[in-house]
């Protein structure tokens, strides 16, 4: 079952998925005290209802049939372009990583990708993470890199990639 945020209580739980799965994915990438910043920064609760709200973000739920939440997706339309939108977080609970949860979430923005006729969509994602052999699987590919200053001393080394949805 999939579906978006409605309530802050799922918040809640997107905040605690973060906080679960960061320290998997970046724990080897970035200093800790970069992961504290960064989690605090994007991840609080009033920061992830400004972009649900404010920023037109749409965040989708991966959740099981026991209601437990297995992981979190949100995406965008891109506001420089018709029909280009940005994924801008996905997350899997690392005891589900490579069980096909990630896909499913990708899946469900590809659908609504679709409603809207072709598109793209492009990401961010950490030049040294390895979930850039699950974003090439979906088709996604290299279009530049970017270094980007966070704030606080911190810089996000990043690439980005980008994929047509037909």
């Amino acid at each position: 079952m999939i579906r978006c945020v409605i309530n802050s209580m799922d918040f809640e739980s997107v905040r605690e998925m973060a906080f679960n799965t960061w320290p998997h994915a970046y724990g080897e990438i970035i200093t800790k005290a970069q992961m504290d910043y960064m989690l605090e920064k994007m991840y609080s609760i009033a920061s992830l209802q400004h972009q649900h709200e404010d920023l037109q973000h749409c965040f989708v739920i991966a959740i099981d049939e026991t209601k437990k939440h297995l992981g979190f997706a949100s995406f965008s339309s891109h506001s420089t372009a018709v029909n280009h939108y940005r994924l801008h977080k996905l997350y899997v609970l690392p005891s589900l990583q490579q069980k096909g949860t990630g896909k499913i979430l990708m899946d469900v923005i590809f659908n609504e990708i679709k409603k809207n006729g072709k598109g793209s969509i492009e990401l961010n994602v950490n030049r040294n993470n390895n979930a850039l052999q699950f974003y090439h699987k979906l088709g996604f590919e290299i279009t530049r890199e970017e270094d980007i200053d966070i704030g606080n001393g911190f810089f996000m080394n990043d690439y980005v990639m980008e994929r047509i949805v037909q």
